[in-house]
């Protein structure tokens, strides 16, 4: 189910998980590798659970190259949820992050490397980003988070200069007092469904010449979201388009969580619902088709014309599939209201380009109630529905269902326009 959705990269092993609710049991990397058997395991206390930490550094690096997709190592860095470790205790948080990186990239002679070629991956894995700690900004610790950051950045930027760095300072408002390559920002906090999809506008301002934004944790949840409901996926749909407006100064993007076991909701919803047997999507899992081909796509210029409600949103790409080669433009309509809208799609700039109807398709994604979910009876309740788009062509007229996102793919019989 991950690869179904192409993630360009995987950030791990966590959010809270990372620095624990007390220091001692937080996530160490060094205690995650080597046999499975000799590993001693830790509290999770930040989710109350026990983990042998059978999927450690080493499976999430594995997992990441499996999947095609960038490891983007979130590591402890000397704070916990509810406090920090002495100043002069940093240094060893520092030596650890550092040895961390050497197991993921060094020579397979070098001293953590050697562990890592004996795990059986002689070369070295794929790492270029790494975030110092998760969410110490946005607490009452944020002086001391910088003052813990630095000695990592420092310290990172000196052993390994191309390692991208991630302060998890906001910098979207304001201007970062710290040097940092990007920062971290989470949208989670939010309990209603309106105050995300009203999100669309969030980065419209924020500085061009500064570094870019992670948006690592985005989610609606609590009254809106249930345990995954349509109208949830919609709030974060609006959200994403702003996202996709703003690529320019947002250059990553990601859901969380991933993962829920439906016997242990500690948070609610989660992307995908497991059991010991079982697997099904939430509405906010299948959304992610919908942007799944934004990375490398052209954002083209999209104007849209209405003297009606705030509860529309759109966007429109072009882009290649990497299958077949074809160019497709992809425009995306969010209807956050609870009645349908008729629109006029008009494409202009094509030049000679054709749009061949045969074979645009339609696809979305809505219910008959806005709350509705998925469940493992019914795991295909809320989910993507693909049909020929056969009035496509350079204006096209289209209805677009209450409480719905539609793509809209236009196949183009030659070039793709700004890609090569």
């Amino acid at each position: 189910m991950i690869a179904n959705i192409k993630p360009r990269f995987l950030r791990f092993p966590g959010g809270n998980f990372v620095g624990g609710t007390l220091l001692r049991n937080a996530f160490r990397w060094k205690d995650t590798v080597g046999p499975w058997e000799e590993r001693p395991g830790h509290f999770n206390d930040a989710w109350n659970y026990w983990t042998d930490d059978g999927l450690g550094y080493f499976e999430f690096l594995q997992l990441s190259e499996d999947l095609g997709a960038l490891p983007i190592w979130v590591f402890n860095n000397g704070m916990s949820n509810l406090g920090r470790e002495k100043a002069s205790n940093v240094s060893v948080f520092v030596q650890e992050a550092l040895d961390g990186i050497e197991f993921a990239i060094g020579d397979s002679s070098s001293k953590w490397g050697s562990i890592r070629a004996a795990m059986r991956h002689l070369k070295p894995f794929d790492l270029r980003y790494v975030a110092v700690g998760n969410e110490e900004c946005y607490s009452s610790e944020k002086s001391a988070y910088k003052e813990n950051y630095l000695k990592f950045y420092n310290a990172i930027k000196r052993y390994y200069p191309g390692i991208r760095v991630i302060s998890n300072c906001d910098g979207s408002v304001d201007q970062l007092d710290h040097p940092t390559d990007l920062y971290d920002f989470h949208v989670k906090s939010l309990v209603q469904l309106c105050d995300l999809f009203s999100n669309v506008h969030h980065f419209d301002h924020t500085s061009r010449s500064g570094p870019k934004v992670f948006v690592s944790e985005y989610a609606v949840y609590r009254e809106d979201a249930g345990t995954g409901s349509l109208l949830a996926a919609l709030g974060e749909a609006g959200f994403l388009i702003g996202l996709e407006r703003n690529s320019d100064v947002v250059e990553m993007v990601c859901y969380a969580p991933l993962f829920v076991n439906v016997h242990d909701r500690s948070w609610s919803p989660s992307a995908i619902v497991f059991n010991s047997y079982q697997t099904y999507g939430t509405p906010s899992y299948w959304l992610q088709h919908f942007f799944s081909n934004a990375s490398g796509a052209m954002l083209l210029n999209a104007t849209l014309l209405t003297n009606s409600s705030t509860s529309i949103l759109a966007s429109a790409i072009a882009w290649r599939n990497s299958v077949d080669g074809r160019c497709f433009l992809k425009v995306k309509v969010v209807n956050f209201g609870s009645i349908q809208v008729k629109m006029k799609i008009s494409v202009y700039g094509l030049g000679s380009n054709l749009i061949n109807s045969s074979r645009s398709i339609k696809t979305i994604l809505t219910s008959n109630n806005v709350m509705d979910e998925n469940s493992f009876k019914e795991p295909s309740k809320v989910v993507p529905r693909s049909s020929p788009l056969e009035n496509a062509g350079k204006n096209m007229e289209v209805v677009v269902s209450p409480h719905s996102i539609t793509s809209y793919d236009l196949m183009l019989d030659n070039e793709c326009p700004g890609l090569v």
